[in-house]
């Protein structure tokens, strides 16, 4: 059942935008999600925040760096959760580290993403997180755009969760 209430959220929010788009991975679209006007829009994070909270249960939040990270901290606030964040790549200074904050062999961790498409980058969190020792079998997203992500993770035995759909979110623009 679609949240109407987020769905008129991103588009109040303008994140929802029409038109041809060139995607992070290469690919084109007819839309575009703008996920930095959804998560510098303080309404659409708390409804988020609150969506989210009702689907996580006491494991380690974890957010992928950069998108997830407004998520997972706005998530980790309202329940009460720690959080970690899962970097692209180790950082080549400091600690060195891929996954910043606390995380214990064996602790079982649910990846917050903002948007999955190929669902390439929420796999590599997911293997980022089992590789430091984590149970992952779980990606919550806020919009899947369907097309690829869910059968990707699926095929690592990672379940795709999703707030809302590209279907769910562009049907009124689409009839």
């Amino acid at each position: 059942m679609p949240n109407d209430e987020l769905i008129a959220a991103l588009r109040g929010a303008d994140a929802v935008r029409v038109g041809e788009f060139e995607l992070s991975h290469g690919g084109t679209s007819d839309y575009y999600v703008d996920k930095y006007l959804f998560e510098t829009d303080p309404h659409c994070l708390r409804l988020i925040a609150s969506a989210f909270a009702d689907r996580v249960g006491d494991e380690t939040l974890a957010g992928v760096a950069l998108g997830a990270v407004p998520l997972v901290a706005v998530t980790s606030a309202e329940t009460d959760t720690p959080y970690v964040i899962v970097r692209k790549q180790a950082k080549e200074y400091g600690t060195g580290n891929r996954i910043e904050g606390r995380l214990s062999n064996g602790e079982s961790a649910v990846v917050l993403e903002d948007i999955a498409t190929t669902g390439r980058s929420a796999l590599d969190a997911v293997e980022a997180l089992r590789d430091a020792g984590a149970t992952v079998d779980r990606v919550l997203v806020v919009v899947d755009r369907e097309e690829g992500a869910r059968e990707l993770l699926a095929d690592a035995d990672v379940e795709l969760d999703a707030l809302v759909t590209a279907a769910d979110l562009l049907a009124d623009d689409r009839e």
